[in-house]
């Protein structure tokens, strides 16, 4: 590529990040778990891309077909800490017959483009594309080395994805100390005139758990004491009606603090006595939404598995519980669980990865701040802890600190959050343009 003058090189970024959204929705990468996916579709157009920015792209598989692009982009200042930019690959399922257009058409119809991954996140891959673009056209480079990561198998372990690619290849990832991904740095539209741009600065624990009721198998019209069905029942029945106790970790508590400010309420006094959040998220109105699923646990029955006819009594009964848990609140988590499960039901995590806390004081996210801030000077800008979990929890395993940071300014009747794994998944172009500038405007200087 020829060297362009900045301010051209950024302006064909703008087309960029709309076609590699719409080219990334068309390839079909849905994960429908237990290894059902193909990346390598997608991982290949991304390689591409990157190529032809001047950059040597690595693919890496632990299974076939679930691919990962990982490359390495170097920075004007030898002695800096490297940074890490990710963004997965893979979608969860769609069906066509509940959604407006096609999921994967990548249509773009009125400003708008359509499809799954859309939000969750295609978007991001495609504006990480059109910055790095960008600079091979200008000559730009950063101050520290930026190592980019599209990863498979997000939607579901991560097993083919960050886990592998943070196992089996740390040296990929040298010197890197942060990172930024999905999940951050949207508009959140509180009430009138008033935008919130959430930057996540950490994660609950994923706790995903398998229970297991053992009985004595019998007939259905016989008096059994023995049923694996009313045991693992009871459990769930008090799984299910627990109510988490209040935990304010540092993020959850910057969080609020902010929020309070912006609706003019006095500051919180986390630790008196009596304090009630749930009082406080009352007087927050939709900003609620950005921290209520946070200030606790939580333990969600999902899956049943019992039986085979109606009048046997099976000797082994199933389910699968949703959990999630606060930094600091994994043994916490566990010892409920011995105690709602009882001594008649087994328990044991069918996955779990760790909660993340990132520093909200540290100069990351002063930079992440002040960049949304230069082009959303209305906006403003709060720490969350998101209550999922993103590839951050892999990448940490290696040291490395994550931020939720992919930009996008939203029109008032857009709901975000609704869209991830929603029908009619779908991102404004202007979002993207956004999202652009903004990634520019940090990873230069980051």
């Amino acid at each position: 590529m020829g060297e362009q003058q900045p301010a051209d090189a950024l302006a064909l970024a703008l087309d960029e990040v709309v076609t590699f959204t719409s080219e990334l929705i068309r390839i079909d990468t849905t994960n429908r778990g237990g290894g059902d996916c193909r990346e390598r579709p997608a991982a290949e157009y991304v390689a591409e891309r990157l190529a032809e920015a001047g950059l040597a792209p690595l693919l890496l598989e632990r299974t076939p077909g679930r691919t990962n692009v990982v490359a390495r982009i170097a920075g004007t200042d030898p002695s800096a800490d490297a940074l890490l930019v990710h963004g997965h690959l893979d979608v969860v399922p769609a069906e066509p017959a509940d959604w407006s257009v096609h999921p994967f058409s990548g249509e773009v119809r009125d400003g708008v483009v359509w499809g799954r991954g859309a939000i969750d996140m295609k978007n991001m891959d495609a504006m990480v594309l059109a910055v790095v673009r960008a600079w091979a056209r200008s000559g730009t480079r950063p101050r520290r080395d930026i190592v980019l990561a599209f990863t498979a198998d997000e939607e579901a372990s991560a097993v083919d994805g960050s886990g592998f690619l943070a196992d089996a290849h740390p040296e990929l990832f040298e010197g890197c100390t942060e990172g930024i991904s999905e999940s951050g740095a949207y508009t959140f539209h509180a009430g009138p005139g008033m935008e919130i741009y959430p930057i996540a600065a950490g994660e609950r624990g994923t706790g995903w758990l398998k229970l297991t009721g053992v009985g004595t198998a019998g007939h259905g019209s016989k008096v059994n004491r023995d049923n694996a069905v009313s045991r693992l029942a009871a459990a769930i029945a008090r799984i299910g009606a627990y109510e988490w106790p209040v935990r304010l970790t540092p993020t959850v508590r910057a969080c609020l603090t902010e929020l309070a400010a912006l609706h003019q309420l006095d500051v919180p006094d986390f630790d008196a006595p009596g304090f009630d959040v749930d009082a406080l998220l009352n007087k927050l109105g939709p900003a609620a939404e950005l921290v209520e699923a946070t200030v606790r646990g939580s333990a969600n029955p999902t899956m049943l598995d019992a039986g085979y006819k109606v009048n046997v009594i099976p000797g082994r009964a199933t389910a699968y519980v949703d959990g999630r848990f606060l930094p600091g609140g994994e043994e916490e988590f566990r010892r409920t669980l011995d105690r709602l499960t009882g001594d008649q039901v087994d328990w044991e995590f069918h996955h779990r990865e760790t909660a993340l806390e990132a520093p909200t004081d540290s100069p990351t996210y002063a930079k992440l701040r002040a960049a949304v801030e230069h082009f959303a000077p209305g906006g403003h800008v709060v720490p969350y802890c998101m209550s999922g979990g993103t590839d951050a929890k892999q990448f940490s395993r290696l040291g490395i600190t994550g931020y939720g940071f992919s930009p996008l300014k939203l029109p008032v009747d857009f709901h975000y959050g609704a869209l991830f794994h929603g029908v009619d998944e779908r991102v404004p172009v202007e979002a993207l343009h956004f999202g652009v500038r903004v990634l520019d405007h940090y990873l230069k200087t980051a």
